[in-house]
């Protein structure tokens, strides 16, 4: 009788503690990491899988996804699964909320995310889970029992729909979000969801430290004034004319504002989403200076990492924040490696292209914001950051380790270590390849990566000891992707 029931042999896998990967066996029991040395008799697993030499990631988990958001929930979890699997994504935490969008429905949680998870449940390829966005004060007062009935940690504040549409401008509030008669979606009701976040945490010491509130900081007066600047002026078009209507110091304004409003509520967890620019990130090392009691974590997206304004490919970029010009990308590299970045994104928001562009079709400001990207996560990491210096160790904790504690996760997600879920993604990091979006497993038909040049290709993608991916092949086998209640 065989001890275990897979054995990766032949590999580099990147371990914590260390920069570099290490040359070990990685024994599989039960879905978890039950041995991780040198030498393990192949004899004594059912199963061996000479991995050729490649780089063993832990699975990415990927903690910024918006799955459903364009597409029927049910079908975007198949597909965009499937993406994830592509890219070495094993774990999902995708944004939800009530309004437009999503499910379009409004009301209660109590009846709204048990049929999110009823939809997601056998779909999905990947593990996952959500984080809830509260967009009424029913809705705040709904945190504890999300928190202890289904394990819902992680909450989030859209700072810009308070005056701003999805896509520009502004629409009727109320009718977007859904929102009860009377209420506004504002300053007053993000300080009033963090003050429902915190007294949650007061209420639940033991798991206070998963417990976070994370923000999409852009300041929606700002972006108003320019975006009307920018389209009476008429000298910018594409990409730069979307990054110069939502400017930079729109969102070093909302950090600031966010940072206060915490203070003040004495909420000390706090995730800054997807910062773009050298003065978002600017604002962020500023605001954790002035409060240092604030656990701020700092994120930013394989996307703003990858492309800029300027040569990405097509108004398919288009993206809230939006793709910066390459200073601030070059900005974001700098501060990635000197540690002050805590978690890289895909932002992964599927919207094919009968939906995501209007017409003229090169406008802009017609077309839908967001698009895919957890297929290019880690190869575009290992590929960028390895011509940078970025050893593969911080590689993974971007990546992988550092969300999955954040996110309450960290019990049994984000690295190669024994008891852990056994989540990998093997990567050939001597690999070149050109980014083409006809190859990608989700149904976006367009990439702003598309002509793309990386060195580095994720090849084999294991969840739970399972390979949902085998020589770049995505499985066809039924979905085994489970929901996580958190705290793991």
């Amino acid at each position: 009788m065989t001890e275990y029931d897979v054995l990766l042999t032949n590999v580099k896998a990147v371990l914590p503690g260390h920069d570099e990967p290490q040359a070990v066996d990685i024994a599989v029991k039960d879905g978890k990491f039950a041995r991780i040395e040198a030498g393990i008799d192949p004899a004594s697993a059912a199963e061996v899988v000479d991995a050729g030499g490649k780089v063993a990631f832990p699975g990415v988990v990927d903690a910024h996804q918006h799955w459903g958001i364009y597409n029927p929930l049910p079908d975007d979890v198949r597909t965009e699964s499937r993406a994830c699997a592509q890219g070495g994504v094993t774990t999902s935490l995708s944004y939800m909320r009530t309004g437009q969008y999503y499910l379009n429905k409004g009301g209660a949680y109590a009846d709204f995310f048990p049929e999110v998870l009823a939809q997601t449940q056998g779909n999905a390829l990947v593990d996952y889970t959500y984080h809830l966005a509260p967009m009424s004060k029913a809705q705040i007062g709904e945190i504890p029992s999300l928190i202890t009935d289904h394990g819902v940690t992680s909450f989030k504040v859209f700072m810009f729909y308070g005056s701003h549409g999805l896509h520009g401008r502004s629409t009727d509030q109320s009718e977007f979000l859904m929102t009860p008669e009377g209420e506004r979606y504002d300053y007053a009701h993000f300080e009033f969801v963090m003050r429902g976040i915190q007294k949650a945490r007061e209420e639940n010491p033991e798991i206070a430290e998963a417990i976070s509130l994370s923000l999409h900081c852009e300041t929606a007066e700002i972006m108003a004034a320019y975006t009307k600047m920018v389209e009476e002026e008429g000298e910018l078009k594409g990409l730069p004319a979307y990054s110069a209507s939502r400017p930079p110091h729109s969102e070093g304004l909302a950090v600031t504002i966010a940072s206060y409003l915490a203070h003040e509520t004495q909420l000390p967890t706090i995730n800054l989403l997807h910062l773009t620019s050298r003065k978002a990130v600017e604002a962020a090392l500023t605001m954790a200076a002035a409060f240092p009691h604030i656990d701020f974590r700092r994120e930013v997206t394989v996307g703003h990492l990858l492309a800029d304004c300027d040569t990405a490919h097509g108004v398919g970029g288009k993206v809230n924040p939006p793709l910066r010009p390459r200073e601030d990308v070059e900005a974001l590299w700098s501060y990635l490696l000197d540690g002050k970045i805590d978690w890289v994104v895909s932002d992964h928001a599927c919207c094919k292209e009968e939906l995501k562009f209007g017409e003229p079709k090169d406008d802009v400001f017609l077309a839908k914001s967001g698009f895919g990207g957890a297929e290019y996560l880690l190869a575009g990491m290992v590929s960028e950051g390895g011509k940078r210096g970025l050893a593969y160790g911080r590689i993974a904790e971007l990546t992988a380790t550092n969300p999955a504690t954040r996110y309450g996760l960290g019990g049994r997600k984000g690295a190669i270590a024994v008891g852990l879920d056994a989540d990998v993604a093997l990567v050939d990091d001597a690999h070149t390849w050109t980014v083409r979006a006809e190859e990608s497993e989700s149904t976006q038909e367009y990439t702003p990566f598309e002509g793309a040049e990386l060195s580095a290709k994720v090849t084999d993608t294991f969840l739970r000891g399972k390979r949902i991916m085998t020589d770049g092949a995505v499985t066809d086998e039924a979905p085994s992707g489970t929901y996580l209640k958190r705290p793991l």
